[in-house]
Order: C-alpha cells, then sequence, then structure tokens
C-alpha cells in the first residue's frame, strides 16, 4: 500500500502537461506509480490543484550572500567592488548564525519549489583562519539547516587556496583557506552523506587553486564519483589574468590537469572561446547559468546554447539570490538569448523546465530526482493556475505559463520525499520565513 496518495489537477511529464494524474509515494518516498486520465480525485488522496512538476534543483547557491541582497544595489560598482561587500558578511559569520541564515535562506527556496541545493560552500573557518573545534562546523551547520528547511542538499565543499595566481590568501581570505588541497581533501573526506544529504567537490575558480592542485581535488571527486562544480570565466579579468600566468585560457587549463568531465559543472561559463566552448562539450562537462546573479552584477551573458548543442547539459541556480526563483531564472536565460540575437524561440518551455529540474538534479548527484516517473525520488513542486499572473490560458499551455509568467510566488505546495514541506504558500517547519530571514540578517550588520 503506498504511503500517501497525491491527485495532481494537471501534471508536466517530461513534454506534457496531463490532466487528473495521480503519484503513489512509498514508504521510502519515492514515487511507486503514476497514473493518468484520472477526471476525480481517488478517496482519500491529497489533492494538489495547479501544475505540478519535478522539484526544482538550484545548482548554484551561496547561502551567505542572502544577507547581501538590497545592499549591493545601491549605486554603481563592479564585481570586484560587490566582492568587498561580501567579505564583509563572511567575516561576521558563525556556525549558529550561518544556521540560522541557511535555515531561512532554504526555507525561502522551498516556498519557491525548490528540493534540492547545490551549496557552493567556501566558509569554512573561523575569522583569521584558524580551524573550529570541528574542522567541519561551517559545513555542518548548512547540512543541519537544509534537513531543518525540508530540502535535500549537495554540500560542494570547496577548495579555495589562493587569491590570485600565485598570490596568497588575503586577511577577508584566511576563513576560505586549508592551505594545501591535500590539506582540504583531509578535511572534506571527514563529512559524511545520509538521507537528504551528498557531499561533493568544488574548485572555486582557477585563480584560487594553484594549478598543480586542481588535480587533487578532481581526484578526490572521480574516487568517490561525486559532482564537481567550479566557478569558470565568469568574469574577462579572470581569463585575461589565466593566459599571462599560463598562457591559456581557464577551460584550457582544467582540461590539462583532468578536472573537465560528466561529473564536473563549470558555473557561469560567461567568456568562452569557440575552443572553450568545444572542450565543455565534448567532454560533457555541465553548464550551470545563473542569469539573475550574472545580470545584477554585469558580468555578461554566456553562450549557453552553443555550449548545449556541443555536448554540455544545462542547470540554473540563484547564485547571490538576488532573488530566489527558479522561474526566473530559466525565463531568464532565454530572454537573455533573445536580446542578444534578437530572435525567439531558442529553448521550449519543456527545455528549460529540464534544465531547472532533471538535469539540475544531475549535476548535483541526484540522478534519481527531477521526473515525475515510477521509481523517482517523490519530489514535486505545485504552481497555481489562477493568480493574477498566471490564469487566462488553456491548461495544455501550463508549461509555458509557468516559465514564461509564473513566479516563485505563485508556488503552492513542495513536497520532498513525498511529504509536505509547503502546503497552501507555508511553510511547515518555518511558517514565518519572512522574519526567519528579517532576524537572521539583522544579527549580522555591524
Amino acid at each position: 500500500m503506498p504511503l500517501t496518495t497525491y491527485w495532481l489537477e494537471h501534471a508536466w511529464l517530461d513534454t506534457n502537461v496531463e490532466p487528473g494524474v495521480v503519484l503513489d509515494v512509498t514508504e521510502d518516498g519515492r514515487i511507486g506509480a503514476v497514473r493518468t486520465g484520472t477526471e476525480t480525485p481517488p478517496p482519500g488522496a491529497v489533492v494538489l490543484r495547479g501544475l505540478t512538476i519535478p522539484g526544482l534543483a538550484n545548482a548554484h547557491s551561496h547561502a551567505f550572500h542572502r544577507a547581501l541582497r538590497g545592499t549591493v544595489q545601491v549605486g554603481s560598482g563592479t564585481f570586484w567592488t560587490w566582492r568587498e561587500v561580501m567579505y564583509t558578511v563572511a567575516q561576521r559569520l558563525t556556525p549558529d548564525s550561518y544556521f540560522a541564515l541557511a535555515r531561512a535562506v532554504y526555507a525561502e527556496m522551498a516556498l519557491a519549489g525548490i528540493t534540492s541545493v547545490g551549496e557552493f560552500h567556501y566558509l569554512h573557518h573561523a575569522p583569521g583562519g584558524s580551524p573550529y573545534a570541528d574542522p567541519n562546523a561551517m559545513g555542518e551547520a548548512l547540512i543541519a539547516a537544509a534537513t531543518e528547511a525540508g530540502i535535500r542538499i549537495t554540500l560542494l565543499d570547496t577548495a579555495y587556496l589562493s587569491s590570485g595566481f600565485g598570490a596568497a590568501p588575503e586577511r577577508h581570505q584566511l576563513r576560505f583557506t586549508d592551505g594545501t588541497a591535500e590539506a582540504w581533501a583531509e578535511r572534506v573526506s571527514a563529512l559524511k552523506e545520509r538521507d537528504g544529504v551528498r557531499v561533493g567537490a568544488a574548485i572555486h575558480s582557477v585563480r584560487a587553486v594553484p594549478a598543480d592542485q586542481l588535480s587533487t581535488v578532481a581526484r578526490w571527486a572521480a574516487e568517490r564519483n561525486a559532482p564537481l562544480h567550479v566557478h569558470l570565466s565568469e568574469q574577462t579579468a579572470e581569463n585575461d589574468a589565466c593566459l599571462a600566468a599560463h598562457g591559456m585560457t581557464p577551460t584550457q587549463l582544467l582540461a590539462e590537469h583532468g578536472v573537465l568531465g560528466p561529473r564536473t559543472t563549470g558555473v557561469h561559463n560567461t567568456h568562452m572561446t569557440d575552443a572553450d566552448i568545444a572542450l565543455v562539450g565534448s567532454s560533457a562537462t555541465g553548464t550551470c547559468m545563473c542569469p539573475t546573479t550574472e545580470r545584477d552584477l554585469a558580468d555578461g551573458i554566456g553562450p549557453a546554447v552553443a555550449l548545449q548543442r556541443a555536448g554540455s547539459p544545462l542547470s540554473l541556480g540563484s547564485d547571490s539570490h538576488a532573488v530566489v526563483d527558479l522561474l526566473e531564472e530559466a525565463r531568464a536565460m532565454e530572454l537573455n538569448e533573445r536580446l542578444r540575437t534578437r530572435t525567439r524561440g531558442h529553448w521550449t518551455a519543456a527545455a528549460l523546465l529540464r534544465a531547472a529540474t532533471a538535469d539540475g538534479h544531475a549535476a548535483l548527484g541526484w540522478a534519481d530526482a527531477g521526473t515525475l516517473e515510477t521509481g523517482a525520488l517523490a519530489d514535486f513542486t505545485t504552481i497555481a493556475l489562477d493568480t493574477v499572473r498566471t490564469a487566462g490560458p488553456v491548461p495544455r499551455l501550463a508549461a509555458e505559463t509557468a516559465v514564461f509568467a509564473a513566479s516563485a510566488a505563485d508556488v503552492r505546495h513542495t513536497v520532498v520525499g513525498g511529504r509536505h514541506v509547503v502546503r497552501d504558500g507555508v511553510h511547515h517547519s518555518v511558517p514565518d520565513a519572512g522574519q526567519a530571514l528579517q532576524d537572521s540578517i539583522a544579527a549580522l550588520r555591524g
């Protein structure tokens, strides 16, 4: 017997919107059966009205950046001036305050239909760089925060060893560094996977990990078949510095040291040569686009179409959390490309939803999530079709409505492992997520 039966008024089943879909959820939190053509809810079924899609995967998050929202939108500046403001917030966090902030941020994600997050985690140590009594105290705080907020987490523990090519870490970066990649590997190896938790690896960037230590991080991930993520060609200044230091682009440098491959995801991949695109695509390295952050920081529009055509799977992330809205990230990827090319229709709504669901989960090591299929993890979210943003279109166009008109505010239900995390727009364990954000961010103000 199923643990729970859900009746979905409309469901997106990979390519089509189907009315009247029943999902049976088993005791281990998986989809036991999918039945279509069920016009009325079966007795005892939980009714989800609207469009139900697989849970969204936020493939790139820096949870503490949420404290910057609003503050870094004042005035002008560049990525590099934004970074200085970010450092001041990073200096104030403790394991306890990071837990409080991340719990609220992950609750905001659940309210936005996100069921899995890839946390690109590099804030490891105490101010000044000394390890905590538990060297993974900050990572454990993030894991606990995601668990309490009811979403899955892939902790992408990040190697961050240098302030630039061959340069020692700056004062604000001492909390980030383990000194060497070998020391990073020893620390991160103590982190344990558990229910709802994956442990992956990240290279912050080619400027932050010396070239002769890149392979150490890549080897650690390969030995564990773990996801490996890296900020890649986000800034032209980084490309120029890499060329000056190594005579090659960041993508070429990563390829030379065995970093690229199907378990690897390059985040941003904004400023790439044709040869870079070919390297990423031919190695099946993924690309995580973060359009709301990339436009907020004036980074540029990445070659997502060319990368996907070359063989790079696309995923999406909210990165700095200028907004937390994966529907907006999906929409922005298409609309950015329209502005760049002055043509429409680079991706269908279905393709954009796949980037936000199945392909995002695969990039985080959750290959068994992101679809409404028998055997998949029972992670899904329901978008209302009767709000001021979504009312009007016929139900068969609900996927187009969700991608091109809906927002996180239209999410009504989020289910993870078959259990309601968000019901009727209210988070089960963090019922006032706005106040939790307010309080945790206020506590960080100097």
